[in-house]
């Protein structure tokens, strides 16, 4: 089974290499990883699966969204750093470390923006203010969480923002810029004031203080989208691209090695992009490796999930 997915990949591999010079032809990325256990002797190691999503639409961008995936050993910043060394534009991202070359002035072969995830943010304040959780516990008879009405106060403002956000997906990055300069620009300044009043009355240990802490040394990565309206709040885009993965572990354990990890890597962006197209993986993937040996090179982009149209034969079967 696994050198038939190998021979899949070889064959496919011209089509993943489009998929990633599309991706990489974006003017925003989104980027995430997630664990993947690989076997070692007498256990499995922790290795990474990488991935940068395109997704355009949320600025009324007209390219087809697609997902690369990328396998590697371990956790290092040399791997992002290599996956987007010739790449520039605007990366949304968690605070990851391993990014932070790629954010240095000066760099070449250009500039990379850090736009940070409000929604990755806002994970340790709700975990303080879910007061829905506190009457699920209190109705089956379970101790409540101290809920913080600061944190309820934070959380309020984040979702004002995102209720903005909502009334202007889809549209182009003008519109949406100028809602935001007139809509949301106030409700930021407040939220920072805000966070740097509270911040002053915690003690540094507090949890309040460590999540407040962290929006307030990245704010600039935080608002940037108030400059630029292709910017989106959230990296939701890159967690739905690895959902698979984590759904995936519980079937398939671990990847065998090294080699099965990159397999595992190409199969996931193909896979990936042709659902984000809206079209049928194994469809897609039995009629694309029945023409592929016989398609014309100059005409591989035709065999894209984007670009696709089953073939005829193929198309009346899957009609009856």
């Amino acid at each position: 089974m696994a050198d038939a997915v190998g021979s899949i990949c070889a064959a496919l591999d011209p089509l993943r290499r489009l998929v990633e010079a599309h991706v990489l032809a974006a003017e925003r990325l989104h980027g995430d990883d997630t664990t993947v256990p690989v076997l070692a002797k007498g256990k499995t190691d922790t290795g990474r699966c990488w991935v940068y999503v395109r997704d355009d639409a949320p600025f009324g961008g007209a390219g087809p969204p697609a997902a690369m995936f990328y396998y590697s050993r371990d956790r290092r910043g040399e791997h992002p750093q290599g996956h987007l060394a010739n790449w520039s534009g605007i990366l949304q991202a968690d605070a990851y470390d391993g990014y932070g070359k790629l954010y240095l002035p000066g760099r070449e072969p250009g500039a990379i923006c850090e736009a940070a995830c409000w929604v990755h943010a806002r994970r340790p304040f709700f975990a303080m203010a879910d007061i829905d959780e506190n009457a699920r516990r209190k109705a089956a008879g379970k101790k409540e969480i101290p809920l913080s009405p600061i944190a309820i106060e934070i959380v309020r403002r984040i979702d004002a923002l995102f209720a903005i956000e909502r009334s202007i997906n889809g549209k182009s990055a003008k519109e949406r810029l100028a809602v935001r300069q007139a809509s949301s620009r106030p409700l930021v300044d407040a939220l920072e004031n805000y966070l740097r009043e509270q911040l002053a009355k915690l003690s540094r240990g507090h949890d309040l203080a460590k999540a407040i802490h962290y929006m307030l040394k990245r704010w600039p990565a935080f608002t940037l989208f108030l400059e630029d309206g292709r910017v989106c709040l959230s990296n939701n885009a890159a967690e739905r691209g690895l959902r698979g993965i984590a759904l995936g572990r519980k079937s398939w354990l671990f990847c065998g090695s090294d080699r099965g990890g990159q397999r595992a890597a190409a199969m996931y962006s193909l896979i990936v992009s042709a659902k984000m197209n809206g079209v049928d993986p194994q469809a897609w993937l039995a009629d694309v490796l029945a023409r592929i040996a016989a398609h014309p090179a100059h005409r591989l982009d035709e065999l894209l999930p984007w670009n696709w149209r089953a073939s005829a034969p193929r198309a009346s079967a899957l009609a009856a």
